[in-house]
């Protein structure tokens, strides 16, 4: 009863945190009402409204009111994202933390990055896209550089 409690009120505040509703769908969930961690293991799928994130394992850590702070996605992580300017993300990471308050994405390890509409590619180690204002930051590991591509219209190409 106790983990069907919190998996009720996570979802419940969730909805009111992020203006859209967060379904969460995976094999296994243990929660901790007092430590505020919900984990959720094996095949774990959550999406709000456009967004989608696909893991191993998501850990949901919320605040007193139960009102999720941050999300923590790992294992082969892949994602389909849209900011609030219509950007329009996928890829993969082995990481993803989600910052729901400031709706920023944290990618980590092994990123492969494609914003959709505008045929860019962000290849790195780190990668941090902000939703809101769109802004994305990367980094290399150790001595791998970036990688950004971009696809060029030729003169004969439609705009």
């Amino acid at each position: 009863m106790k983990i069907k409690t919190i998996f009720t009120l996570l979802l419940l505040s969730s909805a009111v945190l992020l203006s859209n509703d967060l379904k969460v769908v995976s094999n296994a969930f243990d929660g901790d009402e007092k430590k505020g961690i919900g984990i959720f293991t094996g095949n774990v799928k959550m999406t709000k409204g456009s967004d989608e994130l696909n893991a191993t394992k998501v850990t949901i850590y919320t605040d007193d009111k139960h009102d999720p702070i941050k999300m923590v996605a790992e294992g082969d992580v892949s994602f389909f994202v849209k900011t609030e300017n219509s950007s329009i993300y996928t890829g993969k990471a082995q990481k993803v933390v989600y910052m729901p308050k400031i709706k920023e994405y944290q990618f980590y390890t092994n990123v492969h990055l494609r914003q959709l509409n505008e045929h860019k590619q962000i290849d790195g180690d780190k990668v941090i896209l902000n939703t809101i204002t769109g802004k994305a930051l990367a980094q290399g590991a150790n001595k791998e550089p970036v990688v950004m591509i971009f696809h060029l219209k030729d003169q004969n190409e439609s705009k």
